[in-house]
């Protein structure tokens, strides 16, 4: 279960604790590495850094058109300071700092979202596992071929969208069920069990799994 984290938030009659969750957080994908389970399993993980977040302000659907919580979010190893929003109904006050720490406890499980790494061109084989064609009768060089796109002769065209050979990667990507199996609040990690999209220092989502 995710814990819930308790705001000061000024309201019309007055000044009130009110319950709020906070089900997303930013982080920077530090390196993939092997870690022990409770139970003596090694599996693959990943760690993670967590930047500082203060809200900035926020956005409302009578002034913008949309609801939302814009963070600034400031790197551990540099001063610059970067802009992020959460798409979210949730109010907080201006000024008020997000810590992980009390977010995400060892055991729950989140989901994580990220650009995928560029691949450059690709073809159809490694783009969408292709099989390929044989290599028998002469056809040596028919094994990462894609194979036929036409549609016979009515319409005598190859579709819109079928898959064939191009640009891959740069996607978003989201893995959900990652569980968390370490939380280093001094160094500001985080340590996940599996595998997240992007390359090492690209940024990610994490999103906590609210449900029971």
């Amino acid at each position: 279960m995710i814990e819930r984290l308790y705001l000061k938030m000024k309201v019309p009659s007055g000044t009130f604790f009110v319950v709020l969750m906070i089900s997303t957080f930013f982080a920077r994908k530090i390196k993939m590495t092997g870690k022990y389970t409770p139970e003596g399993n090694y599996v693959g993980s990943t760690i993670m850094d967590i930047p500082e977040m203060t809200v900035k302000d926020l956005r409302t659907k009578e002034k913008n058109g949309y609801a939302a919580i814009r963070i600034k979010v400031q790197s551990p190893k540099s001063k610059k300071e970067v802009i992020r929003e959460i798409r979210t109904n949730e109010i907080l006050e201006p000024g008020t700092e997000i810590k992980f720490e009390e977010l995400v406890k060892v055991g729950d499980k989140v989901k994580v979202t990220g650009i995928s790494k560029g691949k450059g061109f690709a073809g159809a084989v490694k783009r969408y596992k292709f099989q390929g064609g044989p290599r028998t009768h002469g056809q040596s060089d028919r094994e990462r071929a894609p194979g036929s796109s036409g549609s016979t002769t009515t319409p005598g065209r190859v579709f819109p969208g079928t898959r064939r050979a191009g640009h891959m990667g740069v996607d978003t990507v989201s893995v959900k069920g990652l569980k968390v199996m370490e939380v280093d609040p001094a160094n500001r990690r985080v340590t996940l069990g599996g595998a997240v999209p992007g390359y090492n220092g690209s940024r990610q989502l994490i999103t906590l799994n609210v449900r029971p």
